[in-house]
């Protein structure tokens, strides 16, 4: 026993020496205490060792064969020895895993096998340490920065690992979130160059950051036939996110599978049939408003039509107000009832992508009814594109301010949209549709998405709610690392998760100022003094209207207004009939 303590204590104080004979300007104290997660090294300020040494650092603990790392949490002089504030100091380290040599390699492990010993030696980390705790073998990897304690050392992250498990990307306003999004982005593409990304924007800053690789959409680009739309989905349009009388809503339901029965079969009349077909309302066929619309119209001349009049009048305002509504002519425009979905979800989804794997999908200045909507039915046809495609279609769907989508609150959002994201969330890696999630509150985001995010890069959160969300969501990250969240600085963040070797602080590599998110419109206000202030053309983007939409609105109102039969008088049209 004491021949072993004597070799070991030989084999510990060759280690402590670099070079026979000298100093090591690398040591920093002995442990004078050890509970099994923390240890406190005793040592002395005065040391070369302690220039580079601040809270937050890694160092390791000699024993033998064995490098324990350890993070530092706590430095603090001892008091009542002497007056020098640099004296004898008390350096409290948190335990995190070990190090060995295995092969000539340095190889690194999570968790304590060998407890520190009274008197152990601390050094400061060497450079092959710190990459064998950040080593992640050999799964592949994409660079995202480097390391907070030493900027030689790559901060690498699990491409796969990050996407097929899920991602988070958290952090206050004004700390870099949009611009760590668009580093990550471009890197991932980059990767997995057959990967389709849809992208929520509701600022409209990403397609200024990723001009090269994004198709960028908006309500006047984006074609969404409404008939993809589910009656959830399609109710939340047309009554501006109130709940639908139960009455209207199954009259509609069941005009809107006769319109599908009439697309089908057009030599047969549009009579009441049942569900033998299984045709549903929510079936992704065509179908015509105009054939619901004129299906109202016979409907409400039946004579036992008396009770339901009142709520088939309704149904037509709303109907007839959409389809006159600019806002509305993604869904309802005149080359969208043909049977071209995979045109329409090949252009979404970058199916071929040719070399732009990205759509932005900007919705800024958008109802919040309308979002929801187009939300819902996008990330419902990435899971069922990627399920029926049997592996072959890879998808990331990424929500910027995710907690608008799939707030904590169960009583706040869309349904519909909290479903789509969550099944996502739930299934979707299992098929190759994946999720990545933004935001600055993710207190307010719902828990049982987060914890089905195993990557999550957090940002400085200066809200304590926000941060106890954070470590509640991380059962194997460091307690002491988790602590610096509020004082993190400009474009650092904490990675942990299963798409890192261990708990990482690092600093996102610097992104190119032209490709910085929202730099295109970064000074309007600038602009607008030097070239004036054209207001009709603030009124039309706020009216979301162009020539060629008014003259679109103004036929389609003509039209509507020819087919009503001659009994039926006239009705305004206008979104104040949503109301």
């Amino acid at each position: 026993m004491y021949a072993e303590d004597a070799s070991q204590r030989s084999e510990l104080t060759s280690q402590e020496r670099r070079r026979q004979g000298q100093r090591d300007d690398r040591l920093l104290g002995r442990v004078s205490r050890c509970d099994g997660a923390t240890a406190v090294i005793s040592g002395y300020a005065p040391n070369e060792a302690y220039t580079a040494l601040t809270v937050g650092k890694l160092i390791t603990i000699n024993l033998g064969p064995i490098r324990t790392v350890a993070l530092v949490y706590s430095i603090e002089r001892i008091p009542g020895q002497t007056e020098d504030i640099l004296g004898p100091t008390a350096i409290s380290v948190e335990l995190i895993g070990e190090v060995r040599d295995i092969d000539g390699k340095a190889t690194f492990d999570r968790g304590i096998t060998e407890y520190p010993f009274i008197g152990a030696p601390a050094h400061r980390i060497r450079s092959v340490d710190l990459q064998a705790i950040y080593d992640l073998g050999g799964a592949s990897t994409i660079r995202v920065g480097t390391l907070s304690q030493d900027s030689a050392v790559d901060a690498v992250v699990a491409v796969d690992t990050v996407l097929s498990r899920h991602f988070a990307i958290v952090g206050t306003t004004g700390v870099g979130k949009s611009t760590a999004v668009t580093l990550l982005l471009r890197k991932i593409v980059e990767a997995k160059p057959d990967l389709s990304v849809v992208l929520f924007d509701p600022h409209n800053e990403f397609s200024s950051a990723l001009p090269d690789l994004c198709m960028r959409m908006d309500l006047g680009t984006l074609v969404l036939p409404f008939w993809l739309f589910r009656m959830e989905e399609l109710t939340e349009v047309l009554y501006r996110g109130r709940e639908a009388p139960a009455d209207e809503l199954e009259l509609l339901r069941d005009l809107i599978v006769h319109a599908k029965h009439g697309y089908r079969e057009p030599t047969i009349s549009l009579r009441r049939k049942g569900d033998a077909t299984g045709i549903t309302a929510d079936t992704p066929i065509p179908y015509r408003i105009a054939d619901v619309i004129a299906e109202i119209s016979n409907r409400m001349g039946a004579l036992d039509a008396k009770v339901e009049r009142p709520h088939l009048r309704q149904l037509r305002l709303r109907l007839e107000a959409a389809l006159n509504d600019p806002l509305y002519r993604f869904m309802f425009g005149t080359h969208v009832s043909e049977d071209s979905v995979h045109e329409t979800l090949g252009a979404i989804f970058r199916l071929p992508n040719d070399g732009r794997p990205i759509t932005c999908m900007e919705m800024a200045g958008v109802p919040g009814e309308v979002v929801n909507a187009v939300c819902s039915v996008l990330a419902r046809l990435a899971f069922d594109l990627t399920t029926w495609g049997n592996g072959k279609l890879k998808i990331l769907i990424m929500c910027e301010e995710a907690h608008r989508y799939i707030p904590s609150d169960p009583r706040l959002g869309f349904a519909p949209t909290r479903h789509a994201l969550a099944r996502i969330a739930r299934e979707g890696r299992k098929y190759g549709c994946y999720l990545g999630v933004i935001t600055q509150r993710p207190g307010d985001l719902d828990p049982t998405v987060l914890s089905q995010c195993s990557t999550i890069f957090a940002m400085r959160l200066a809200n304590e709610a926000d941060q106890a969300i954070i470590k509640s969501a991380t059962g194997d990250a460091s307690a002491s690392t988790l602590a610096f969240l509020p004082a993190l600085g400009q474009r650092e963040a904490i990675a942990f998760g299963e798409g890192v070797a261990t708990t990482m602080r690092l600093k996102f590599e610097r992104v190119p100022e032209m490709y910085l998110p929202g730099k295109a419109s970064e000074d309007p206000l600038a602009d607008s003094q030097k070239d004036g202030v054209d207001l009709r053309k603030i009124m039309d983007k706020m009216r979301n209207i162009t020539p060629p939409a008014v003259a679109q609105a103004a036929a389609a109102s003509q039209r509507i207004a020819a087919s009503e039969p001659a009994s039926t008088p006239s009705t305004p049209t206008g979104s104040r009939f949503f109301s």
